[in-house]
């Protein structure tokens, strides 16, 4: 095997910052090599190997190169020499990690295994950057240049509401530290207080910025305080291999943050639906009491055969017309109406559906309610045969007018009570029935004029109804109520169901995103240009993970357009949970363990009510005492 190349200048060795500085400046070279050697050390410190204690000499040999990309890579390069002596060993281990580099799709141009061997510090230099760009940036997106990209706009929207930071670059925009802490403060700001640092002093900020993300993030110091501060120029690639750990660190933090939200979203939609249910019931339970005490006291009731106490029992039956019977039309209303809600709010979640108890049915509440009505239609006409001086045309006119009035208003009524389908559909049938009430003011108008007839002519009994002008403007009033919150209710849920938590805001972040990456203006974003996007917005994928959504979001076209950006990211935001999704969170929430803990709600930010209602709702675990039985929650509330 030969490892012999011709040894012309090196594309890898031209490094940016040789080019723009004098030949003596050699800073950009030793902060590299420091700021490479702590990052390849904190990926072999994570697998308790050997750290390197020079970057030119200790991977020589190709043992702890290789050993690097096993971790980084998640597989294995195969036999090699483990304690190379000769050159020849130092060149084949060399060579089987040069070849595993270039089989990732990382070309590496003009560096051969005896650069490595000999200890070219400029190529070593250029290839860890490769491999730092393809296993630690690339993930950002999928090209060099569009990773830098993604990772800055990621940065600057990150310390955008931050005044005093301005990140422009990889270089000059770190030197003060107020981009570091602007990062940690945004993401966690109870590790320190942004408003309060000293915004002159940089080494203190850097300090602060670098030791509270070692201590309380897991980011190892790649940089010293001295390398952003004290040098007129940044090293770009040092930095940009740093400020990459800040992002996979928070990108992490996000998705924790996100299943403990969607757990709680979730629970307050739960918590919500059982609330209206025991109030659906309380209420029903509580009418159908009332009702019935009413017909007891007209069972129990007699004649003395007076026109006086047939008055007064007559003024008392107008009385509970005008008090009570209107508060339980209202109160039946409302409750037909509320369980209306109740099973819309469940179908929009595509929650099963909710089953009144027994007696507790609208079915059992209407027998109820007839028997009411015929409870009260007897005790109009036993008062009403004691009071024969009335005048039957004044009385048959507006019992027939206002028979089919309240009718009318029943059949209203009836209908809204029963919307049932898509929320469209059950709009649709809203707006026709507002304008069948529209007659019935015009009609109300007519029967108040017979009314005054009747009250000049002293009728004051009509065997022909149960209504009166007052009964009818009150339940036209209730009716026109009804449909008006039923409109408003479905709208609600219409635009809910449509928006799914998408606010304004996100929407513009989204379309100024996609501008920022279509790079040709053509409307569309190819598969790096899509990837670098969804970088910028904190969502990162592996390669073959992305390949198969890319493909599915563009049915298998090369290109996205907007119309299918903006569906994807309303998609990932969308506030409906699905059964697999709600159990994933919890799993996450619970640290990938079978049950759930209050513990583990707490350290998620679920809000306390909401932890209560979950440990009232969910069942114990078997295998742990303090423990809860998520998944057997999810598949009790979720249709089947």
């Amino acid at each position: 095997m030969s490892y012999s190349r011709a040894h012309q200048p090196s594309a890898a060795s031209q490094a940016p910052q040789e080019e723009a500085a004098p030949m003596m400046d050699r800073t950009w070279e030793f902060v590299q090599q420091k700021t490479f050697t702590k990052w390849f050390n904190t990926k072999l410190d994570a697998h308790n190997i050997k750290p390197i204690q020079n970057l030119e000499a200790d991977i020589s040999d190709g043992v702890r190169l290789i050993q690097l990309l096993e971790i980084i890579g998640d597989t294995t390069l195969g036999k090699y020499t483990k304690n190379p002596k000769m050159r020849i060993q130092k060149l084949e281990n060399v060579s089987k990690a040069l070849d595993f580099i270039k089989h990732r799709g990382v070309p590496l141009t003009n560096i051969g295994a005896e650069d490595i061997v000999d200890n070219n510090l400029k190529l070593i230099l250029g290839m860890i950057w490769t491999i730092i760009l393809r296993f630690t940036i690339a993930d950002i997106s999928q090209e060099g240049l569009t990773a830098k990209e993604g990772l800055l706009l990621w940065c600057q929207r990150k310390t955008a509401p931050y005044p005093e930071v301005n990140v422009r670059d990889f270089t000059y925009s770190w030197t003060d530290g107020l981009a570091f802490c602007a990062l940690i403060h945004r993401h966690r700001p109870d590790l320190l207080d942004f408003d309060s640092l000293d915004k002159t002093d940089r080494h203190g900020n850097t300090a602060l910025a670098f030791e509270v993300a070692e201590r309380h993030l897991g980011i190892t110091k790649l940089l010293d305080v001295e390398d952003v501060c004290d040098i007129s120029k940044p090293d770009e690639r040092s930095v940009m291999t740093y400020v990459a750990e800040y992002f996979h660190a928070f990108s992490a933090l996000d998705k924790v943050e996100t299943a403990g939200r969607r757990v709680a979203k979730f629970a307050e939609v739960m918590n919500s639906v059982w609330e209206m249910q025991h109030d659906y019931e309380r209420r029903v339970l509580g009418l159908m009491e009332s009702v019935e005490n009413q017909k007891s006291v007209w069972e129990r009731s007699r004649f003395d055969g007076s026109y006086t106490d047939a008055k007064r029992q007559a003024s008392e039956f107008f009385s509970y017309k005008n008090t009570d019977k209107r508060a339980w039309i209202a109160e039946k209303r409302d409750v037909d109406t509320l369980l209306g809600n109740i099973q819309t709010k469940l179908k929009t979640y595509n929650l099963a559906p909710y089953t009144a108890p027994l007696g507790l049915t609208l079915t059992d509440l209407d027998e109820v309610w007839d028997s009411l009505l015929d409870a009260e239609a007897t005790r109009h006409r036993a008062i009403n045969s004691k009071i024969r001086d009335i005048k039957e045309n004044l009385r048959k006119s507006f019992a027939t007018a206002a028979n089919d009035f309240q009718r009318q208003l029943n059949t209203i009524s009836t209908e809204l009570a029963s919307l049932q389908g898509d929320l469209d559909y059950q709009l649709s049938r809203v707006n026709s029935l507002t304008s069948k009430l529209q007659p019935l003011k015009s009609s109300l108008g007519k029967i108040e004029d017979l009314d005054r007839q009747c009250t000049t002519a002293h009728v004051e009994e009509n065997d022909y109804t149960i209504y009166t002008v007052d009964d009818l403007s009150f339940d036209l009033k209730l009716v026109q109520q009804a449909v008006q919150k039923k409109f408003g209710f479905i709208e609600n849920q219409i635009v809910s169901r449509n928006m799914t938590n998408l606010t304004p805001g996100q929407l513009e972040e989204f379309e100024s995103t996609f501008r920022y990456f279509d790079k040709d203006q053509s409307n569309t974003m190819s598969a790096p240009e899509f990837s670098a996007a969804l970088a910028s917005l904190g969502m990162s994928y592996d390669d073959d993970e992305f390949k198969t959504l890319f493909r599915q979001i563009t049915q298998n076209n090369d290109e996205a357009t907007f119309e299918q950006f903006i569906t994807f990211m309303v998609s990932v935001t969308e506030d409906k949970t699905t059964p697999d999704q709600l159990r994933q969170s919890f799993k996450t929430v619970a640290s990938d363990k079978a049950w759930v803990t209050e513990l583990d709600l707490k350290m998620c930010l679920v809000p306390v009510p909401i932890i209560s209602y979950l440990k009232q709702s969910m069942p114990k675990s078997q295998h742990s005492p303090d423990g809860y039985n998520y998944s057997a929650y999810v598949d009790q509330v979720f249709m089947k």
